[in-house]
């Protein structure tokens, strides 16, 4: 019953964009100062619940409150409407089934053809309805819009100000200035973004509307300026990562917001029906169809359940995962120098912007002996060149002599080549072998490291170099896309899924077996840590390993969770959700570990703000850092003391923390021991479900 509770609170969370359950359950205490109006809302949500229930959506669906707040909605703008009775009652029931209803139907259109929210569209369709169908039901009275005189009144707050709180009580139903203020608290506690962008729609909308109309009272007067309020949090927090951006985008959509608004009410009226949020729908849907269509990068790709969370893990993964999806591994063995980058200085231009060349230097830097007038001279004349993915070879060119010193084959770019289609689709083109030399045919089955040839210098090519594309075809000279290599060195510092510069010393890694076997976590497995604090023993850690409903694992210890999982040769903590201090200690500690060791290695790594600062200088930062983003930076740098010791320091920029912290590793169990902060976990012992 708990669980069901919880879900339903969140329901009201969603209205406000908050995806919460205590701000829910907050709110749901609001809506009941007005009884009449938050009972309804509680019969309509409950009946969509129990409904979606008993036609199979899981709980798992159901208890973020997605599914469940147009019922809510629909619920409360019909007990605004109607006069209570046993009628009534039966038709907030029919409502609210009719709404969930909808809602599951219009989440998978807009999820599948159009990659949108549903918003309050549902709400929308389903209150028309209902408005419509009560026309025809004598049974059913109007109520009166009177309030009790302490809702009615404006506390002495001028126009504008009562206006504002007035449109917020609207959003539930209830245009009350005192209702407003206590929505508009929660809203603050849980994020200042949005309440800034309250503020900010509001203001815009008015004076916009003002100077159209000419008329500051009956504008201030007006409930539907919660669309603009709407409008500004779902723009400027929600649907996009908060930032300069963001709120202008905001800013624009609230300004053209008011010629919809008042086109729509005109419209609408001819059939008596109220417009409910039908402007906030139309004004958010097309706007952030249109910058999805286009590719804008502020589009969050996932919403966290405040702006601030959003914001910080979009700041934070910008930093910790700088590569691409197309990802391949550096296509030879040994150290090997960045001849070329992308945006190169020579050949690296256009379309053919995104490539690599390597060659090999000595100690003094020099890619040759003697005067390098010679192709044997060179380094990396006849190295081996090994395949970076696996897939299967598309086309070859193995019939090309080799051109002399800075004697380039203009007629035939790219020399002696192998384009490899890469299992997930994409096409990889490496260059310049050497004569003859290429080991394998059109057709062949590769995995990574097989060897293909040998480095040399056919095509447009001044001296031997391996040169390293990423296209869209197998067609030799195709546009080239972004890439990045994953798991290398560069000197003793570790790089996953990144970019080296240009001269830099790089080599691939070898997963090391004992730290792959030991980060294998087995589902149901319970790791059991004893804990203290600055000497103090305090309650056990046990951690059960889970699968979530998305297939990826996560540590569970009842009070929080933290998911975890591997990619290409890195062991990597993702996202903390809940509050154990216990658990955030495993993130903090050791938000990535490299699953290739090397004596003295080091690595960083970039983490949410909200980790290490929470309370009022948390809160200050994360509104910062949306139109600073530096100020919420926090980095760790990392490294092995040893194959089984890891030190971690942990540097925030504004203001400045630091931290230190030490993991042991357990040579059979995993995590063996950490020390973060004062607090201390010692695995105890590990246990097996049946």
């Amino acid at each position: 019953m708990i669980r069901h509770a919880k879900a339903v609170c969140r329901s009201y969370s969603e209205i406000f964009f908050l995806q919460d359950f205590l701000p829910g359950l907050l709110l749901f205490v609001v809506t009941m100062l007005r009884p009449e109006v938050g009972l309804a809302g509680v019969i309509s949500v409950v009946a969509a619940y129990g409904f979606a229930r008993l036609m199979g959506l899981g709980q798992v669906f159901l208890e973020s409150g997605y599914y469940t707040y147009n019922p809510l909605l629909v619920g409360l703008s019909l007990g605004y409407l109607f006069k209570w009775s046993a009628l009534t009652a039966f038709f907030f029931v029919g409502a609210g089934i009719l709404t969930v209803l909808l809602t599951i139907a219009l989440a998978h259109v807009f999820a599948t053809y159009f990659k949108l929210p549903i918003l309050s569209l549902p709400f929308v369709l389903a209150s028309s309805i209902a408005y419509l169908a009560s026309l025809r039901y004598s049974n059913l009275l109007i109520a009166s819009p009177a309030q009790p005189e302490w809702m009615s009144s404006d506390l002495g707050l001028p126009m504008w100000f009562a206006g504002f709180f007035r449109a917020i009580g609207a959003m539930v139903f209830t245009p009350s200035v005192l209702v407003g203020i206590l929505i508009a608290g929660v809203v603050f506690w849980r994020s200042r973004i949005l309440f800034m962008l309250a503020i900010m729609g509001y203001v815009i909308g008015t004076f916009t509307r003002s100077w159209m109309l000419g008329s500051n009272t009956v504008v201030y007067a007006d409930l539907l300026n919660f669309n603009f309020l709407l409008i500004a949090m779902a723009l400027g927090g929600v649907f996009l990562i908060p930032s300069p951006h963001s709120y202008l985008v905001a800013a624009v959509g609230v300004i053209v917001s008011t010629i919809v608004t008042d086109a729509i009410t005109g419209f609408w009226s001819y059939y008596g029906i109220p417009v409910f949020t039908l402007p906030f729908n139309l004004v958010c849907l097309t706007m952030l169809y249109g910058l999805t269509i286009v590719g804008n990068p502020l589009v969050a790709a996932e919403v966290g359940k405040t702006p601030e969370e959003t914001l910080q893990k979009y700041l934070s993964d910008r930093l910790r995962y700088p590569g691409q999806t197309r990802t391949m591994t550096l296509p030879f063995s040994g150290k090997w120098t960045v001849y070329q980058a992308f945006d190169g200085r020579w050949t690296h231009k256009g379309n053919w912007r995104y490539a690599y060349d390597f060659v090999i230097t000595d100690k003094e830097g020099k890619t040759h002996s003697g005067k390098g007038d010679f192709l044997k001279e060179y380094h990396c004349y006849g190295k081996p060149v090994t395949s970076p993915v696996r897939g299967r070879v598309a086309r070859i060119v193995d019939d090309l002599p080799d051109s002399p010193i800075n004697e380039p084959d203009k007629g035939n770019n790219w020399g002696n080549l192998v384009i490899i289609q890469e299992a997930s689709g994409f096409f990889v083109e490496l260059s310049h072998f050497a004569a003859d030399s290429i080991s394998v045919k059109k057709g062949d089955w590769v995995e990574v490291g097989a060897p293909l040839g040998k480095c040399g210098n056919s095509g447009y090519s001044p001296q031997p170099h391996i040169h390293v594309q990423v296209q869209t075809t197998d067609k030799i000279g195709a546009a080239t896309l972004p890439f990045s290599f994953l798991t290398y060195a560069d000197e003793k510092k570790f790089f996953s899924n990144n970019l080296p510069d240009e001269k830099a010393q790089v080599e691939p890694l070898v997963i090391d077996k004992k730290l792959d076997r030991i980060t294998n976590f087995v589902l149901d497995q319970e790791y059991h840590y004893v804990v203290s604090r600055k000497g103090k023993r305090l309650p056990d850690l046990r951690l059960t390993v889970r699968m979530a409903y998305d297939g990826t694992f996560y540590f569970d210890s009842g009070m929080a969770t933290l998911t975890f999982g591997k990619h290409e040769g890195t062991f990597y903590f993702y996202k903390y959700s809940g509050h154990d201090p216990r658990l955030r200690a495993f993130l903090l500690s050791l938000p990535r570990l490299p699953l290739a060791y090397r004596e003295g290695m080091v690595w960083s790594d970039y983490l949410p703000y909200d980790l290490v600062a929470r309370g009022v200088r948390g809160a200050f930062v994360s509104l910062a850092s949306s139109f600073v983003p530096k100020v919420a930076r926090v980095r760790t740098r990392q490294r092995f003391v040893s194959d089984s010791c890891i030190k971690t320091e942990i540097e925030s920029t504004t203001p400045r923390i630091t931290k230190e912290a030490t993991v042991e590793l357990d040579r059979e169990r995993g995590i063996g021991s950490i020390s973060f902060d004062g607090w201390e976990l010692r695995l105890k012992e590990t246990t097996t479900a049946d």
